[in-house]
């Protein structure tokens, strides 16, 4: 899948595998940026993981501890990597998800650690104010390879609960991102970017 990306993308793109949850990992992938660009302009933290389904009672502490380690720990050491070769102006997006601000069932351990990742643009926006821009990105249902096996029923479940009546586009994500990573969001920081037809609004 990732030489597939690299393949894609075309040009001057360096394809780096790596688990953001392991520390090692992280070291190794700022290594690689440091040697071959030097700098980091815009930093988009959107690695996840998370066990859906899991209602209070069958969650277990291998189930909490794989999603927090990647959500939660994987989030903050990437940023906290990152920060020494980001320029003053540069941008930080983090992805999180409307879970972490509606409640749906079976998704208790998930959706708390969306919501970290929603606290930490925020402690992060005071902390580096006036320097790097912090925001979030919380998307809805997009339509993913992860629906792929999905039943129609159950595609159809989901969809239902979406006021713009479909799934979104990961190209819609991916916009949502390009702007705050441009300049046409020089002023934009400490936010979170509902990317969900609407669904957590109503």
């Amino acid at each position: 899948m990732l030489d597939k990306a690299v393949k894609e993308i075309g040009k001057n793109v360096t394809g780096v595998q790596g688990d953001a949850g392991k520390i090692a990992d992280l070291d190794r992938l700022f290594a690689i940026v440091k040697n071959e660009k030097g700098r980091i302009d815009v930093l988009f933290a959107s690695a996840g993981y998370g066990e859906l389904g899991k209602p209070l009672g069958s969650i277990t502490e291998k189930g909490f501890d794989d999603t927090f380690n990647v959500n939660v720990r994987g989030t903050l050491f990437t940023v906290q990597k990152a920060l020494p070769l980001m320029k003053d102006g540069g941008s930080i997006i983090l992805n999180s998800s409307i879970a972490g601000v509606k409640g749906f069932p079976g998704t208790s351990v998930y959706s708390a650690s969306k919501a970290a990742v929603r606290s930490f643009a925020r402690t992060w926006t005071a902390e580096l104010k006036g320097k790097i821009r912090v925001n979030v990105i919380s998307p809805g249902t997009i339509d993913t390879a992860m629906f792929g096996d999905f039943p129609q029923e159950m595609k159809d479940g989901y969809v239902s609960i979406i006021p713009m009546g479909r799934m979104g586009k990961p190209r819609e994500i991916a916009a949502a991102a390009l702007f705050l990573a441009s300049d046409d969001s020089s002023f934009v920081t400490g936010i979170e970017l509902l990317v969900d037809g609407g669904t957590a609004q109503v």
